[in-house]
């Protein structure tokens, strides 16, 4: 009994779980930064650098509304531009979220419950990945959480200034990412199992002037958004969701790793029942519950009825949270008051042991290398006349928008910037179609005077296009080729079979 009580002491002591949350987030956090920006990043890059006015991003008006891009432009005008650079902002700002959610876990589940909260929000991918991603996902983490954090104050105590930084944080969460809107039934939810259980101060008069004063702010960017959905089928990237996604989204895994984790210490320990503390409240359960479910279920119901998929994970950032709480919860079934920080001690080592990546020295953000790939481009180019086909990673890019003549610097070659190319680039659309493989036919017929040709971009466009360039009959005989995988990028190499290898060569083939 002793051993286990000193086991306890130790465990749960503030000074080893910081240690163990500091080597979580160096780890999970900090180690990716460096690696190379994925797709999505480098469209970041190209609103900072050209401007969200740049004519090319008229094609796809949802990129550049929200008000993330001022994290990552203020923090290049100080430090310059890099991987590390972008991402850093995030990394801070979920910091700060998960502060706030430990503080919400403490309130709502239990005053000793913050530290396992927060080693259950880092056993989530999907979390730690906000923290090294230079989008606006950690953001919006974390202005949602400051939302409910005053929320649950206002409610508590019925100060007025809780109840406008809720406000004020509720009216940015819509303007961090337009496809957040569902989360403003959690507010909804909490705010009336509040009133209609008689647990809170705050009159109902007050509710309805903030409501109001909330929907002021609101009504611009609601009709903007209710414009963009319009056209939102052009801007479609998954197909509509299938009940199998919906149950991966949930994470039903981490509550029963942390709630039957619980369980099988309860019976090693003997835990008894009684010294177990009392379930959340009502309206815990509400708030939690409304943050884990209601936007996955959302986002699920309007993709099927309308066919225009926005489940995508990074879309359902903001129920990771969630998913947490509600995990710790799970814990509460069985984890006695002297038990929370041991086993968030544990739950944290856990963590680092699973997630840590401990194959690779220096973990990756994201399986997309377009760096690396790049650099083989360049390594492999004769000269600056070297032919480098370029398929567009973006699903907008199709006839007529897209062109042979697209102009660069643009939006579906937003890329191009961020890591360039020695090359003379050759630009084909996102997928083939009857105008963009008569184009591509015209093409092959000039890439045969010479000696060697790429094609480089995502690993699915660039096999689509290779298929069609090797059964071209122009390129008869070019069974020399080399593919390289970065990830989810590919290099297609192509080398024509009467290249010598002479520095000349290249000269001597284009001049037949």
């Amino acid at each position: 009994m002793r051993g286990t009580l000193r086991l306890r002491e130790r465990l749960g002591s503030t000074g080893v779980l910081s240690v163990v949350l500091a080597l979580c987030v160096v780890r999970l956090w900090v180690m990716p930064l460096p690696s190379s920006f994925w797709v999505d990043e480098m469209v970041s890059a190209f609103v900072i650098h050209f401007g969200a006015s740049h004519p090319s991003l008229a094609v796809a008006p949802q990129v550049t509304e929200t008000i993330y891009y001022w994290l990552p432009r203020a923090a290049e005008s100080i430090f310059g531009f890099s991987e590390v650079v972008y991402r850093v902002p995030s990394l801070i700002v979920l910091g700060i979220a998960l502060w706030l959610i430990a503080r919400l876990a403490s309130r709502l589940i239990n005053p000793r419950a913050g530290w396992f909260a927060a080693f259950a929000c880092l056993a989530l991918k999907g979390f730690d990945y906000q923290a090294s991603d230079a989008r606006p996902y950690a953001l919006g983490t974390c202005v949602a959480a400051a939302s409910l954090y005053f929320l649950v104050r206002w409610m508590d105590h019925a100060h007025w200034p809780d109840a406008l930084l809720f406000t004020l944080f509720a009216a940015l969460l819509w303007r961090v990412h337009l496809v957040f809107w569902p989360f403003y039934a959690v507010y909804a939810l909490y705010v009336a199992a509040r009133l209609f259980r008689g647990e809170t101060p705050v009159h109902w008069k007050q509710v309805a002037a903030i409501g109001a004063l909330l929907a002021a702010f609101l009504i611009p960017v609601a009709t903007e958004a209710l414009r963009l959905a319009r056209d939102a089928q052009a801007h479609v990237v998954t197909d509509p969701p299938q009940v199998r996604d919906l149950r991966r989204t949930l994470k039903f895994l981490l509550l029963a790793q942390c709630g039957g984790g619980a369980l099988i210490a309860s019976l090693m320990f003997g835990w008894r029942k009684e010294s177990r503390p009392s379930l959340p409240a009502f309206s815990s359960w509400i708030l939690i519950l409304g943050w884990w479910l209601c936007h996955p279920l959302t986002l699920f119901a309007y993709s099927k009825l309308t066919g225009n998929s926005l489940f995508v994970d990074r879309y359902l950032s903001l129920a990771l949270p969630g998913a947490a709480l509600t995990a710790t919860i799970a814990a509460a079934l069985f984890l006695p008051e002297a038990w929370w920080r041991p086993s968030a001690a544990v739950l944290g080592a856990c963590v680092l042991a699973a997630l840590g990546q401990w194959l690779e020295v220096w973990p990756v953000h994201h399986n997309s290398n377009w760096r690396d790939a790049a650099r083989t481009v360049n390594e492999w180019t004769l000269d600056a006349s070297t032919p480098v086909l370029l398929p567009s990673p973006f699903v907008e890019a199709k006839f007529p928008v897209w062109r042979p003549d697209y102009p660069l610097p643009g939006f579906l070659y937003s890329y191009l910037p961020v890591y360039k190319l020695i090359g003379k680039p050759y630009l084909l659309p996102f997928q083939r179609s009857p105008e963009s493989e008569h184009y591509a036919a015209t093409l092959a017929a000039k890439l045969a005077k010479y000696p060697r040709f790429f094609i480089y971009g995502g690993d699915r466009n660039v096999f689509t296009w290779r298929n069609f360039f090797a059964s071209r009959p122009e390129l008869k005989g070019w069974g020399n080729r080399t593919s390289r995988r970065f990830g989810d990028v590919a290099v297609e190499i192509f080398e024509n079979p009467d290249f010598d290898g002479h520095p000349n060569a290249l000269a001597r083939a284009s001049h037949r």
